[in-house]
């Protein structure tokens, strides 16, 4: 699958090519190219290795590239590193403030680090915009993974930051607070921050104005949702009746069968041969009343087909 390019009068806050970055003997990013327009939220999406956290460490100046290079915000990713980190809010994958301090005193720490002035004003206002002002005093440590989450994205903007980049932030918390999260984040963006989020959410995805797909450390794909599915040109059928479960197994490893899963009371065969397909649902054993209807591809369907063609990598 072919990147989708981005128009070139569109400002892009994030613009890098040929990245590269290894660890010992161990290739993490390989030649990476990666534009991301401004004010828009951006989709970070691959499999566990793929070289998604290295990346965002990268172009937030926490990271040299051992090559390439580009402009993050406009400034030099290698050269003004230090600038940039002072313009980017980095939310990591793990809880990193301290537990034994309030959510309250733990922003304050944060807003000195950033050498903020009137730094009680700067924490009240976040408090109250963030939704924290009742659990000001409340030691972090003792906090919802949830309200970890939304300190910690607190924390990320409180400097207003023009780039936002956010590693799994949602990993571990339940549906309301994520749908929470993200309505920060949309009101955020909605005021002109730009945001690359890393997920395995496939509904927080699609949330996402653009999504790019990492594999291999280089970008497979990029574009809408939409697009992305449109171009994966994925053929999928949907089974659905009694003894699903027996067909599904019977399917898997089936010729031009790449998946056969069950989402609830439906299973869903994917491949790209729809002909192979067909063959392999008509010659597999079903019970009495199953339905089989061609259906719209998916997000996720396109990315477990990627992370298949990963894994044969």
């Amino acid at each position: 699958m072919s990147a989708l390019a981005i128009p070139l009068a569109i400002p892009l806050a994030i613009d890098v090519h040929g990245l590269r970055k290894s660890f010992g003997k161990r290739d993490v990013v390989t030649g990476l190219d990666l534009q991301v327009p401004q004010g828009e939220i951006c989709g970070f999406l691959g499999g566990n290795g793929s070289g998604k956290t290295t990346t965002i460490r990268m172009l937030c100046g926490l990271m040299k590239p051992d090559a390439g290079g580009g402009t993050c915000l406009g400034m030099d990713v290698i050269k003004d590193s230090a600038d940039i980190r002072l313009q980017v809010g980095y939310m990591t994958q793990r809880f990193s403030f301290y537990g034994d301090l309030t959510v309250k005193e733990n922003l304050e720490f944060v807003a000195r680090l950033y050498q903020l002035p009137d730094t009680r004003a700067v924490v009240r206002d976040t408090l109250d915009r963030m939704s924290l002002a009742d659990r000001a005093d409340q030691m972090a440590q003792n906090l919802s993974g949830g309200w970890k989450q939304r300190m910690a994205l607190a924390a990320c903007v409180m400097h207003r930051p023009k780039l936002l980049l956010l590693d799994e932030p949602t990993a571990g918390v339940d549906a309301k607070a994520r749908r929470e999260f993200w309505d920060l984040i949309n009101d955020m963006a909605s005021e002109g921050m730009t945001v690359l989020v890393s997920t395995h959410y496939m509904d927080e995805a699609e949330r996402c104005k653009r999504v790019v797909y990492l594999s291999g450390g280089k970008l497979i794909v990029q574009g809408t949702a939409e697009e992305v599915v449109r171009n994966a040109h994925l053929v999928v059928f949907e089974l659905t009746g009694a003894g699903i479960d027996k067909v599904s197994k019977s399917l898997r490893g089936a010729p031009g069968v790449e998946s056969a899963t069950i989402f609830g009371q439906a299973l869903r065969v994917v491949g790209l041969d729809r002909p192979a397909l067909l063959t392999a649902i008509e010659g597999t054993e079903k019970p009495d009343g199953i339905a089989v209807e061609e259906v719209q591809a998916r997000l996720d369907d396109v990315f477990i087909h990627l992370l298949r063609d990963q894994d044969i990598v």
